[in-house]
């Protein structure tokens, strides 16, 4: 009977450990359990915290409305002023067109587009090239690129600028899309305190009336209020009558229209890679009774400028170029 008793205190004892070890088991297989769905609740918030990241925005533009996700990293640039803008907020676009002059980049562009592709001109763009690079964004002009808008953006969330020489507007749209507003902004402040500064150095000199023109190897133009125009107005420079015109400018058909430049100062630039050609019709035009009776060019105040800085760049740091030459023109530094 004391054997029967004693075996039955040993079956219950067995009993009771397996209880145990089965709970601490089931308490081993909890905690388990605990920490995986804290790992994934980790996971989750993380995942959260990227798709912060890759939230969409909606970018009004001159062609409607376009939605970006995120921060686009492959950018493809379509005039030259947003080749500009793109590498002035620190990016190095994934495609450009070719510069009009100084090919394949405009020089003061070539370190920071070293290897990027080539998509053909900015009048005419390759699609397939662009497809093939597979941009998450392109930045494009109305101007240039109203026709081909809707293919573009099968390609990709494509913005659109109004103008070609509104190089704020190029700022501001790219600054946009590119989910770098803060940049963009400060871009935008610094020109500010830079016009400001100027303002403050010339003085009592302003205003002064001022003509742009430009000769080519088959023509003469004068610029209205395009790219150079708009800063020299912010500048604050005056034109001759019509001169503040919101167009890009005007064609001169014949010599009889050179009393069109007068003005207290002339900034000219020669354009084109056709030197020969563009410097015969120079010397034909200013060799004209007409031109040599412009007030600027009695009074020595003909100033010959950079066309790139002037005109070809279009962008912010082209911009700061243009005010760098007139800072030098009225020893200001």
């Amino acid at each position: 009977m004391f054997g029967l008793t004693k075996k039955l205190h040993i079956y219950i004892a067995l009993i009771l450990m397996i209880s145990v070890l089965a709970g601490c088991a089931s308490g081993g297989t909890t905690g388990t359990t605990d920490s995986s769905s804290k790992s994934a609740s980790g996971n989750e918030s993380n995942a959260a915290g990227s798709g912060a990241d890759e939230q969409t925005r909606v970018i009004k533009h001159a062609m409607g409305e376009t939605t970006v996700k995120g921060t686009p990293k492959r950018i493809v640039t379509l005039f030259q002023g947003a080749n500009d803008v793109v590498v002035a907020l620190g990016v190095k676009p994934t495609g450009v067109v070719e510069s009009w002059v100084q090919q394949p980049v405009y020089k003061y562009l070539r370190d920071d587009l070293d290897g990027v592709t080539q998509v053909g001109q900015e009048s005419q763009p390759n699609l397939e090239e662009i497809n093939k690079l597979k941009p998450d964004l392109i930045i494009a002009t109305k101007t240039r690129h109203e026709d081909i808008y809707d293919q573009l953006s099968q390609i990709a969330p494509t913005v659109v600028t109004e103008t070609l020489f509104d190089w704020k507007e190029t700022v501001k749209t790219a600054g946009e899309a590119m989910n770098m507003k803060e940049q963009s902004d400060k871009l935008l402040a610094d020109w500010d305190a830079r016009v400001a500064d100027f303002k403050d150095k010339m003085g009592d000199r302003l205003p002064i009336e001022a003509t742009i023109t430009n000769f080519r190897a088959d023509q003469v133009r004068i610029f209205y209020m395009g790219y150079a125009g708009k800063i020299l107005k912010e500048l604050g420079f005056t034109r001759p009558p019509g001169h503040d015109e919101d167009t890009w400018g005007v064609e001169l058909t014949s010599k009889e229209n050179i009393p069109d430049m007068n003005a207290d100062m002339i900034f000219n630039f020669n354009s084109g890679t056709e030197t020969e050609a563009i410097e015969k019709n120079y010397k034909d035009w200013t060799s004209s009774p007409l031109w040599k009776n412009l007030d600027a060019v009695k009074n020595n105040q003909l100033v010959q400028v950079d066309e790139v800085a002037w005109n070809m760049g279009g962008g912010y740091t082209s911009a700061n170029m243009m005010l760098d030459d007139l800072y030098k023109q009225f020893n200001l530094n």
